[in-house]
């Protein structure tokens, strides 16, 4: 009997615990970057882009990359998710992709990442994105 009382009451403390570990995990995940991580990370993006990404995004805060196995061309919206728009040769939108790279990042910190991984190893970044027609 005591036992039994006992594992009750240590399944219901890991319970607890597990409760209180995802809640916490979520809140570090939502926890949006500062303001000066935003303005470091939109420089370093922008170092980083074409003179022809950069007026792109400056007038329509996206820009575009060719992938670089296959040669296909994408859209990158401002975001950290759900944000690249594969084109086709019109540069019409064939489909969303999401890849998101690990950690609370700023924004441009996320679109740098993504211009990277599409740049440089598109065939491994588009084994990794969840995809969605458009």
């Amino acid at each position: 009997m005591i036992w039994t009382q006992l594992c009750v009451d240590l399944c219901a403390v890991l319970s607890a615990c597990a409760t209180l570990m995802f809640v916490i995990v979520r809140a570090e995940r939502t926890r949006a970057p500062s303001l000066e991580a935003e303005q470091k990370a939109h420089a370093l993006l922008c170092a980083w882009l074409s003179s022809e990404q950069a007026q792109q995004y400056s007038s329509q805060k996206h820009f575009e990359v060719i992938g670089s196995d296959t040669g296909t061309r994408y859209r990158i919206r401002h975001g950290r998710m759900v944000n690249i728009d594969q084109l086709d040769s019109a540069g019409d939108r064939v489909c969303v992709l999401c890849v998101v790279p690990e950690g609370n990042l700023a924004a441009s910190d996320c679109m740098l990442a993504q211009k990277i991984a599409l740049e440089m190893f598109e065939t491994k970044a588009l084994a990794i994105a969840n995809q969605r027609p458009s």
